[in-house]
């Protein structure tokens, strides 16, 4: 869940993204997993579902921060956000996020999906893959 204001826009790293809404000082605690508000979907659910919404799902999930048999996906904004080689945020706690850098209203929120997806791989741009684009091999959300 994410813990400050922001909001969806057009990004330049990947369609859309998560931008801040209100200054963020480095440090800032800007994430904070919620069970109670951040959706959990079982792998195991994953090959009973409509094909339309397993993308959906492997597009904008990412691993539970304890339980790998879960995916989560975020209620809010926090699903745009984009990876970056030189991120703004840091997850490296899984279950918390902080500022690692000021970040100014209308500036683009990122995080390094390396972070908190062991196997993601960067896919290709979306006219060469034909489909969407997004981490493997849960998605592109954080």
């Amino acid at each position: 869940m994410l813990l400050v204001d922001t909001y969806i826009g057009p990004s330049a790293i990947e369609g859309v993204g998560v931008f801040a809404a209100q200054k963020i000082a480095k440090g800032q605690l800007i994430y904070r997993f919620a069970p109670e508000f951040d959706r959990l979907i079982a792998k195991a659910e994953l090959a009973g579902l409509p094909e339309s919404t397993r993308r959906f799902v492997e597009r904008y999930t990412y691993r539970h921060p304890t339980d790998a048999a879960f995916l989560v996906l975020d209620a809010d904004n926090g699903r745009h956000m984009n990876h970056s080689e030189a991120p703004n945020t840091d997850f490296r706690d899984l279950k918390l996020g902080y500022a690692i850098a000021d970040i100014e209203p209308g500036e683009e929120i990122t995080c390094n999906y390396a972070e908190f997806e062991p196997e993601f791989e960067i896919l290709p741009p979306i006219a060469q893959a034909g489909q969407s684009r997004g981490a493997s091999p849960n998605g592109a959300g954080r």
